[in-house]
């Protein structure tokens, strides 16, 4: 991905390569400014290649066909500003749920139901606007919304950073449970290999818009072969203590 033009044009992610198997999760790691949001923009559809293809089932995301079925949705890390302040909950799960025509046999008001049963909120939730919610209860509307869409995909974009601590474990639980419910195939991206060794089957570490390491978490973790990856290693709090660290 390029930004900017000719002269003052700058790569920001460049020479990628990833594969994640259906119904596993990756996890995306690595500090600000390494690239991993704006690849998970171009996942998502939301960021133009300059070169490349990213598929979805053997599809290419940029194809109509694609954009139509809504295969990758993706979850933002600020869940305040991804959902309409004007717009109740409910309305708001309710629009993605008509725009694809993802109704259950109940019709939207069940399904919206169904959704904020699956993210763990009551029903009455859906009444209420996002100024009226807490942090983690924002981020679990935004994680609804997502999947109202029934996607095959979901983008999940350090979607605990901007939560308090003591709820950050929660919507880290929420993810496993909704991984292993409904068996999504999920790009987890994160600054924190804590967080991706609780979370993760495989691990990629990003470094200057570049891959620099990819395997198993656990392998990523306890025998790193990058220089990137033991500093990243070394820079956690308790070093050695991940699950700790996650939950």
């Amino acid at each position: 991905m390029v930004f900017g033009r000719k002269g003052a044009a700058v790569t920001a992610v460049d020479d990628v390569s990833l594969f994640i198997p259906s119904g596993t999760v990756l996890g995306l790691v690595g500090e600000s400014g390494s690239g991993k949001s704006t690849l998970a923009r171009a996942v998502a559809g939301l960021q133009p290649l300059a070169r490349g293809r990213i598929l979805a089932g053997g599809t290419d995301i940029r194809d109509r066909g694609h954009r139509r079925a809504r295969a990758v949705q993706m979850v933002f890390q600020d869940p305040y500003t991804s959902l309409n302040p004007r717009m109740t909950v409910g309305a708001s799960i309710a629009e993605v749920i008509r725009a694809n025509d993802a109704a259950g046999p109940g019709g939207v008001d069940r399904s919206v139901a169904e959704l904020l049963d699956s993210v763990r909120l009551p029903a009455a939730a859906g009444g209420r606007y996002p100024g009226q919610l807490s942090g983690g209860m924002r981020q679990r509307v935004a994680v609804a919304r997502a999947l109202a869409a029934r996607p095959k995909i979901l983008v999940a974009d350090e979607i605990t950073s901007a939560l308090d601590a003591s709820v950050q474990s929660a919507v880290l639980n929420l993810v496993r449970e909704i991984h292993r419910d409904l068996g999504l195939t999920i790009l987890f991206i994160t600054h924190n290999l804590a967080v991706v060794r609780y979370i993760a089957d495989a691990t990629a570490v990003m470094y200057q818009g570049r891959i620099v390491e990819q395997g198993p978490s656990h392998d990523v973790i306890t025998r790193p072969r990058h220089d990137y990856t033991r500093r990243l290693i070394d820079s956690l709090p308790t070093p050695g203590e991940f699950g700790a660290a996650a939950v």
